[in-house]
């Protein structure tokens, strides 16, 4: 198979689409045992390492980054939590998951652990990448040698990849899922009919922890990303501006919504970022087609919600790339047969959790006076019951099952 320059094929034994968090950690792991692969992204390197997005990372996630020399800046970097609070009626309420469960959260920003993967992959360990890709098409998917092209970005040139097999990682407007043929695929997908205002400010947290506001006006959410930036959310409704949330509207809102007795006040700050972000949940059933493998958004997503995007990318990730090494080097198709039940176990078990909390956070603002007080009772309930808590922190730890 020729270009139309003439350029021969490249071959790999796995193309990895997407240098995010999941097709970096393959990419990676893949590099580490000895195994070639290359990794195609649409974007420059630069914005893969600015892009802004999830904070939070469970420490099952940490420990199976850590495993596999992954995560030594985040270990030096990232900050611990052991507890988060939740402000309603009023008042305000220290959920101190450590002393439950003996587990914790960090709390590390998403482009920083990519700039971390693409310095391990490409820098240290010698990887294969291209930025900056248009126009990526995957064909043979059913034969053991399935083709991906793309058109470089600097020279306009098509080149093919052949390979073994193909990791989608590209997230959910990616090509590597659409490349699927019509009913192979089921997608399973939910939409909680409410917006979040994602902000960014440069402004120092305003509380030593995760901070989650009920209020008949709308949910709000405190999260600190750094000494000197913090990210919250206002709930709005879906498709709303942002140009409609002038800086004095959101500060006014987030002083309110997260408003409680004996609360410090909120630092004030330039917003640096103001998006809307439509709260829905999708699962793809299965995560395999032929000879590709989803994993992260391009096989689920789950809304902001709980946190949970970052940890099923890498829980996607360390499956596929173990399954990836074991075939390539020993031969053995067992942990990839099993790929997508496996991850689908966790997927669906925080899509559940996802929908659980959406009613704590959003149904005293829902207008309904059943749903708010059903709202507010299981609020209570995490803090007049031992049970309840327990169970509350193992899901919001991810703790259930194992890696």
């Amino acid at each position: 198979m020729t270009t139309s320059s003439s350029r021969p094929a490249e071959r790999f034994p796995v193309v990895v689409v997407g240098a995010g968090p999941a097709g970096l950690t393959v990419g990676c792991v893949l590099r580490a045992a000895g195994v070639d692969c290359l990794v195609l992204e649409a974007e420059s390197r630069r914005s893969v390492e600015q892009r802004p997005r999830a904070g939070v990372i469970e420490e099952w996630a940490v420990r199976g980054l850590e495993r596999r020399g992954l995560a030594g800046r985040l270990l030096e970097r990232a900050q611990r939590h052991t507890e988060c609070e939740f402000r309603f009626g009023g008042e305000r309420y220290r959920f101190r998951y450590r002393e439950l469960t003996g587990r914790h959260h960090w709390v590390y920003p998403q482009h920083f652990l990519v700039t971390d993967l693409v310095r391990e992959y490409v820098d240290v360990r010698g990887g294969a990448v291209r930025f900056g890709v248009r126009d990526v098409r995957l064909r043979g998917l059913d034969s053991e040698r399935p083709a991906v092209s793309y058109t470089c970005a600097g020279t306009g040139e098509r080149r093919v990849v052949e390979c073994a097999f193909v990791a989608g990682c590209d997230g959910a407007r990616g090509v590597t899922r659409a490349a699927v043929p019509a009913g192979r695929l089921r997608i399973a997908r939910f939409d909680y009919g409410i917006g979040w205002l994602a902000l960014l400010a440069e402004a120092p947290p305003s509380a030593s922890s995760v901070v989650f506001g009920m209020h008949p006006r709308g949910f709000a959410g405190h999260m600190q990303r750094s000494a000197d930036v913090t990210r919250y959310y206002l709930q709005c409704p879906p498709g709303d501006d942002p140009a409609n949330w002038s800086h004095q509207r959101v500060w006014d809102e987030l002083r309110e919504r997260l408003r409680a007795a004996d609360a410090p006040p909120l630092n004030e700050g330039r917003l640096i970022e103001k998006r809307v972000l439509d709260m829905h949940n999708y699962v793809v059933e299965p995560m395999v087609s032929g000879r590709l493998f989803l994993a992260g958004d391009a096989a689920h997503l789950t809304a902001p919600i709980a946190a949970k995007g970052m940890n099923l990318a890498l829980h996607d990730a360390f499956l596929l790339a173990d399954g990836l090494v074991a075939r390539l080097t020993r031969g053995d198709d067992g942990v990839l047969n099993g790929y997508s039940d496996r991850c689908l176990e966790r997927v669906w078990d925080y899509q559940e959790f996802s929908g659980w909390l959406s009613e704590v956070y959003h149904g005293t603002a829902s207008g309904d006076p059943y749903r708010a007080g059903g709202a507010l009772a299981r609020l209570r309930r995490l803090f007049d019951s031992p049970v309840a808590a327990a169970a509350f922190a193992e899901q919001y730890l991810g703790t259930r099952t194992g890696e």
